[in-house]
């Protein structure tokens, strides 16, 4: 039994660490009930023909957030190029984190997305979530009438990927234990791009950031792009969000 069932959450503007802190939560809660699924499962399959019929939960979280710099696993400190003094100075902060991927940064006006989803709920293949993640951020970007891609060999999405002009409108980094996910996307919509120049941005130092304010020349509104972002992961997973 599969739950298709997706709690919705808006954060709104949260500090990274406590953002951080409660995704833990709901990732270990779940990744815990999961585990006591499976062993619940595994008495009664040696001897009773009882079937544990609890479902784990899934959620989808949006948020913004105040400055912030995080290092994924696989990244390099050097990609930092501020000093202490330089992040005060910038009113930013800086935290290594447990995500896949390098350096990013996090702002007011980028929309993140954290999808804390058990995967056996939907199917378990880590390369289709990211493409699939890819595919709703695209068809966010057609509502605008802008044309978002892949470039091979890179997760996100950008323009002009097949060109010296590829820039980056969208970062992804996920964990994923027991096919249970967390941490997820960060999405420029009106992002104060001059923040990236304090990163080499996701260890990448030849390509250029993005943002749809930057991309149309005007702002958007964000909660509309939340909007169309829900909608489109909600479409593609077969989510019944609540």
């Amino acid at each position: 039994m599969k739950n298709k069932k997706v709690i919705f959450q808006d954060w709104g503007l949260t500090d990274y660490q406590v953002a951080w802190q409660r995704q833990e939560t709901l990732f270990g809660e779940t990744v815990k009930l999961k585990t006591e699924i499976r062993n619940r499962t595994l008495v009664l399959a040696e001897g009773d023909p009882g079937f544990d019929d609890t479902l784990t939960p899934n959620y989808l979280v949006f948020c913004e957030h105040p400055h912030v710099y995080t290092l994924g696993k696989s990244g390099k400190a050097e990609h930092l190029l501020l000093d202490e003094q330089g992040l005060k100075d910038k009113n930013a902060v800086y935290y290594p984190v447990n995500r896949g991927g390098d350096i990013t940064y996090h702002g007011p006006g980028q929309l993140v997305s954290y999808p804390i989803l058990d995967l056996d709920n939907f199917f378990t293949d880590i390369h289709l979530y990211l493409r699939t993640l890819e595919e709703a951020v695209i068809l966010t970007l057609a509502h605008y009438g802008l044309k978002g891609e892949r470039y091979p060999g890179y997760t996100g999405v950008w323009f002009d990927a097949d060109n010296d002009n590829a820039r980056k409108i969208c970062a992804m980094g996920v964990r994923c234990s027991r096919w249970v996910t967390m941490h997820g996307l960060s999405f420029n919509v009106n992002t104060d791009l001059d923040y990236f120049k304090n990163i080499v941005p996701c260890g990448i130092d030849d390509k250029a950031v993005t943002s749809i304010e930057l991309e149309l020349g005007q702002k958007v509104d964000i909660n509309e792009v939340k909007e169309i972002l829900k909608h489109h992961i909600s479409v593609l997973f077969g989510m019944e969000m609540i």
